[in-house]
């Protein structure tokens, strides 16, 4: 089961972090729940947020580039089912390699919450929604703000 293994989320002090939230708009329910964990634990710890939508996963990288440049961390969130063509492949590949970039390239970390499952089902399970199993928006937005800290530090 996806989950398991997971490091307990530490508390983070993050008053007057800037986080830019980038969240696609497919498949409205999963992304409801992951833009919710992820709003709710970036207020929890007291950081600045700014949310922006984008149409689809393959659109986050470009403007998370974009907010890199103004924030202190980006949190990516985005849903990517399989269905039967390759397309799922070439989508998922593109945003993992396009957000790599974007961290490295800027020097700020991005939590990656792009959910790449089989079914619709198997997103929800991971959104964070109720009768969640997991809440990846959450997992996402604390490693950003975990790596925050840990690059503050050195």
């Amino acid at each position: 089961m996806s989950g398991q293994g997971r490091a307990d989320q530490a508390h983070v002090d993050a008053s007057g972090l800037r986080v830019a939230v980038v969240a696609a708009s497919w498949h409205e329910q999963v992304m409801d729940g992951l833009l919710a964990g992820a709003t709710a634990y970036l207020a929890e710890v007291g950081a600045q947020v700014d949310v922006h939508r984008v149409p689809g996963s393959f659109e986050i990288p470009v403007v998370a580039a974009r907010l890199a440049q103004t924030h202190d961390a980006v949190v990516a969130l985005g849903v990517i089912v399989r269905g039967g063509t390759p397309h799922f492949e070439y989508v998922c590949n593109a945003v993992t390699d396009g957000l790599g970039r974007v961290a490295l390239d800027s020097g700020k970390p991005v939590g990656f919450g792009i959910l790449t499952t089989d079914t619709i089902e198997q997103a929800l399970d991971r959104a964070g929604g109720p009768g969640a199993s997991e809440d990846k928006g959450r997992e996402a937005a604390s490693a950003a703000v975990e790596t925050w800290q840990t690059l503050d530090g050195l």
